[in-house]
């Protein structure tokens, strides 16, 4: 079993206070986030971005993956995954979206395939209780 970790430090209240996240690999160290990065448009992260993050880099690499299983490696794969925050009856994230642009060399319909594929069969994917969509844009060589 692989395990890896993220922590926070968090003092204050909701609206007053300061956070700062860190990563076990250190890419983040420290990052100040808040109320006021979360919900306005303060310095520093928040949760969502996180998860986008880690997102587009699962989906990106179980792509990639899925390819290579049908003898396909990519030039590229660009992917974006935008966490959607719903706030009435409280916070709940309630979509994430992938956009995705592949570059790669082989049949445009199974290389959308694969897409389909890592969509729902990454484990951030998996992990994630919330509707997952995507838009895919394949050129081929």
């Amino acid at each position: 079993m692989i395990k890896k970790f993220g922590s926070a430090k968090w003092s204050g209240g909701l609206k007053d206070g300061k956070g700062k996240v860190s990563l076990e690999s250190g890419a983040l160290k420290d990052q100040p986030y808040g109320f006021n990065t979360r919900f306005e448009d303060g310095a520093g992260t928040n949760p969502e971005e996180l998860v986008g993050a880690a997102h587009a880099a699962c989906f990106s690499m179980a792509l990639s993956n899925i390819l290579g299983e049908s003898g396909i490696t990519p030039d590229n794969i660009e992917t974006r995954s935008t966490i959607h925050l719903e706030m009435s009856g409280g916070p709940k994230v309630v979509k994430a979206h992938l956009d995705v642009t592949i570059t790669a060399t082989g049949d445009k319909d199974d290389i959308l395939e694969a897409a389909k594929k890592a969509e729902k069969g990454c484990p951030i994917s998996q992990l994630l209780n919330c509707d997952i969509t995507m838009d895919a844009q394949v050129t081929t060589a």
